[in-house]
């Protein structure tokens, strides 16, 4: 379990995290979410003792974490999947971290194995890819067998094979009753993978909720509607709780009232329905609903009417075995 209160860093005048207090529970996957400087790496550091809080503390599984006297049996964290030194391999980076801690050979040919490094296992770090390397990151942190992984970005460079296991493993991890919390910026996949999410933004949080109570309650209910009447429509649907758009003729998003009220006005009008189909939110929708006064920067539109398709960004690094 992880327990912040009052958490709060400064950095001269900047307030990176601003007093948050927050519980990360055992058994379930908990989803860190927010935009770009929202604090959240501040916060995973200060976990860990990498940052001294300015106020407040944090401790993991009931101490801090510098008075844990075997932290890796206690934490396992992937921060940083390039603070390794590139002249070894894999299996000497994780030999040596095995050593700290009296942890036997037979457990980092374990992690070893699990993690997909069997093959590149002998290689110097510094040739891996991306990928490869968030594998390393993900063995050093499973290699103490440790009670709660903080995993940053865990899925970054990774190509779906690889994005699909990691999704499976801290699933599992949490089945076994560990503590389980990660970031990303993929909300497609903490969609999949979460159970709980707590949303920083500016340095304090936004929303801490059950995945399903927060795409429910930032987004309300949208009805899509297709109808030969829809002018009609609208005008019996008017009122002060009911927003309506349209994106072509005589198609209908309706904000603020259910297919089943939708569905009986037009029938007492007698109007002629082709489509009446709630639209299920997504995570993405509600994370944008609730950070948009966070975002520290903005894009804007580059005014092309069909702007040129490029590969997503760090689309060269997914393909793991490339290098």
């Amino acid at each position: 379990m992880i327990e912040a209160s009052g958490l709060t860093k400064r950095y001269g005048s900047k307030t990176a995290v601003d007093g948050i207090s927050f519980t990360v529970q055992p058994g379930k996957v908990t989803g860190f979410l927010g935009p770009n400087g929202a604090g959240k790496s501040t916060t995973m550091r200060m976990i860990v003792g990498l940052d001294r809080p300015t106020a407040g503390a944090v401790t993991v599984n009931g101490r801090p974490y510098a008075e844990h006297t075997a932290p890796l049996h206690e934490v396992g964290a992937l921060l940083d999947a390039k603070a390794v030194h590139t002249g070894r391999s894999a299996a000497n980076h994780l030999a040596a971290m095995a050593a700290t801690h009296g942890i036997g050979k037979t457990r980092v040919r374990e992690v070893i194995e699990m993690t997909g490094l069997a093959t590149v296992a002998g290689k110097r770090v510094g040739g891996f890819s991306l990928g490869m390397g968030q594998r390393l990151g993900i063995a050093s942190a499973l290699l103490g067998d440790p009670r709660t992984l903080i995993l940053d970005e865990p899925v970054n460079g990774l190509d779906p094979e690889g994005v699909l296991w990691v999704r499976n493993l801290v699933r599992f991890l949490a089945s076994e009753g560990r503590t389980v919390f990660l970031s990303s910026h993929l909300m497609s996949e903490m969609a999949l993978t979460a159970d709980h999410i707590i949303v920083i933004g500016r340095g304090r949080i936004i929303a801490d909720a059950p995945v399903r109570d927060i795409v429910a309650r930032a987004t309300g209910t949208t009805v899509r509607v297709r109808s030969p009447q829809a002018a009609q429509l609208v005008e019996l649907l008017r009122g002060p709780d009911v927003t309506v758009s349209t994106s072509e003729v005589g198609v209908l998003e309706i904000t603020g009232s259910t297919a089943a009220i939708i569905g009986e006005t037009a029938a007492a009008a007698q109007l002629v329905l082709h489509e009446l189909t709630p639209v299920a939110a997504s995570l993405e929708d509600a994370y944008m609903s609730l950070t948009a006064d966070s975002v520290e920067y903005h894009s804007t539109s580059t005014g092309l009417t069909d702007p040129p398709v490029a590969a997503p960004a760090g689309a060269s690094a997914s393909l793991e075995e490339t290098r």
